[in-house]
């Protein structure tokens, strides 16, 4: 692997460029050039200039999105750590299909760039592979395109063949993950923040090794707060001790299961009811973009909204909610909404969820 970034040269669609290649291409871009390619390029300056820290944005799914200087070095240590992982060789090929804005788009390319990876570029899509048909042996994808890619079968033949593919970026429900478990090849959840700078650690989704534990990397250590948040030691990777607000349970090996996240508990007349475990429960009955959320409430404290990107069929949605809901997590209030609040990574936007099921109260 090569950490020098001045020796550093990247294989892109198998023609290899220097850094001096890549500093001329990033200042002639013309009219002719694809807008993502013009993003990597300027992203490439960037990281092969004289400076040793790069900015980075979060994506904003809990809160309002910030902007981070982390280390360079730290962004190629986090690269060998995947790429050991996964057991990634120099000439394997990667796919960037995801917007270099944020942390995982980026860390493709430094993966790319330190261990000698032919990256394969195409213009982030809900379908990455629609005229992607060679076999590629690494790939990193949000779970939409995942579930987009599964519904065309020339697409899900496609996926099939990725020999490595690592999902991030939001919540893989049960039914995406019982459809990924029988393909072929290593298929893996990530866990991590733009603070650890991608993930630190991963869990099989497919075949006899598939896990609801996370298996974290050797270098992170990693313990409980006294409210039984993961706290994450990663020192190859981020400078400070990161107290993050998912909810965990670990087992004897060290893994962990994510149980859901502090600031995502309704606290409705003192029972405490976790966001994520009640989308889940209810996510087979609904073939259709919803989330839930709260609104404040004078009798108890908080109540449970759920926001449904589609027509109402009020009777038909509060039979699914009962067969499917205990009576203290059904939702008090039901709205049609046009679209979810999304971040721009492709979360569910939890902040403008709870602001809009406000207004819509009113």
């Amino acid at each position: 692997m090569q950490f020098d970034r001045s020796k550093q040269t990247l294989l892109l669609e198998g023609r290899e460029y220097s850094r001096e290649d890549i500093l001329i291409m990033s200042t002639e871009l013309s009219e002719d050039t694809s807008s993502f390619l013009k993003e990597l390029l300027l992203f490439l300056a960037d990281w092969f200039d004289e400076n040793s820290f790069m900015r980075v944005q979060t994506s904003g799914s809990t809160g309002t999105p910030k902007v981070l200087n982390v280390r360079k070095e730290q962004m190629m240590q986090s690269a060998r750590l995947t790429c050991e992982f996964l057991s990634l060789h120099a000439g394997d090929t990667a796919l960037l299909c995801m917007p270099l804005q944020y942390i995982a788009g980026k860390m493709m390319v430094i993966r790319a760039l330190v261990a000698g990876l032919n990256l394969l570029l195409r213009t982030p899509s809900g379908h990455p592979l629609v005229d992607l048909d060679r076999p590629i042996n690494f790939a990193a994808m949000v779970p939409l395109q995942v579930f987009n890619s599964l519904q065309v079968p020339y697409e899900k033949e496609r996926l099939s063949r990725i020999a490595k593919l690592i999902i991030g970026g939001g919540a893989i429900d049960m039914a995406l993950e019982k459809e990924i478990h029988s393909l072929p090849g290593e298929i893996y959840s990530t866990y991590g923040m733009t603070e650890t700078l991608s993930h630190i650690a991963l869990r099989r989704l497919n075949g006899p090794l598939a896990s609801s534990s996370y298996v974290p990397f050797s270098s992170v250590r990693l313990s409980l707060s006294t409210e039984d948040t993961l706290v994450i030691h990663a020192p190859l990777v981020c400078d400070e001790v990161l107290i993050t607000n998912d909810i965990i349970k670990f087992n004897t090996d060290g893994s962990f299961v994510v149980l859901g996240r502090k600031d995502n508990i309704i606290n409705s007349g003192g029972i405490k009811i976790q966001i994520e475990e009640v989308e889940e429960l209810i996510k087979p009955s609904f073939p259709f973009p919803f989330a839930i959320t709260y609104v404040a409430d004078s009798k108890l404290g908080q109540t449970v909204v759920l926001l449904i990107e589609s027509e109402i069929d009020k009777d038909w949605i509060n039979n699914e909610i009962a067969l499917r809901l205990d009576k203290y997590q059904r939702p008090h209030y039901i709205f049609s909404v046009t679209h979810i609040p999304m971040t721009g990574s492709g979360k569910v936007d939890r902040a403008n969820c709870h602001l809009l099921a406000e207004k819509l109260l009113r």
